[in-house]
């Protein structure tokens, strides 16, 4: 018997956060590798540790700039000058995620989203559900 693909936000879930103490940015590109298949090692995940906590400094949410990461991977071949449509993609998925959370830095939206006991993962939830949304649209076309 196979074992059943689980989605990105299945994966949220589930709790990947809490099982390897990652942070919001980490756990949206761990997430979105498993789910997606992307391949990524060890050392590229290690790309998004500096942008959880808005990037340290409770800046730009880091579950937005994991998915920006996740969408640059799926959906450019080489260089963002090369392929226009990443810009479109990368507004929608900022355009979402600000409507959704009403703010996209991450101090304010800790401040009315962030669970006691689960932490930043509602908020990383939201962003899973938005991306994964803009991928599983893209790969159908």
């Amino acid at each position: 018997m196979t074992q059943q693909k689980l989605s990105l936000t299945e994966i949220i879930i589930s709790g990947l956060d809490s099982k390897e103490d990652l942070n919001c940015a980490e756990t949206i590109l761990k997430a979105s590798n498993i789910a997606y298949n992307m391949k990524l090692d060890k050392t590229s995940l290690k790309l998004a540790a500096g942008f959880g906590g808005g990037m340290g400094a409770g800046s730009t949410c880091g579950a937005l700039t994991g998915a920006i990461m996740v969408l640059s991977h799926l959906f450019v071949k080489e260089k963002g000058h090369e392929s226009p449509y990443i810009r479109e993609l990368c507004e929608e998925m900022v355009s979402f995620f600000e409507d959704k959370m009403g703010d996209l830095a991450c101090s304010n939206i800790r401040e009315k989203y962030q669970d006691p006991v689960t932490g930043c993962r509602p908020i990383v939830l939201e962003a899973g559900i938005i991306l994964q949304g803009i991928i599983e649209r893209e790969l159908k076309k």
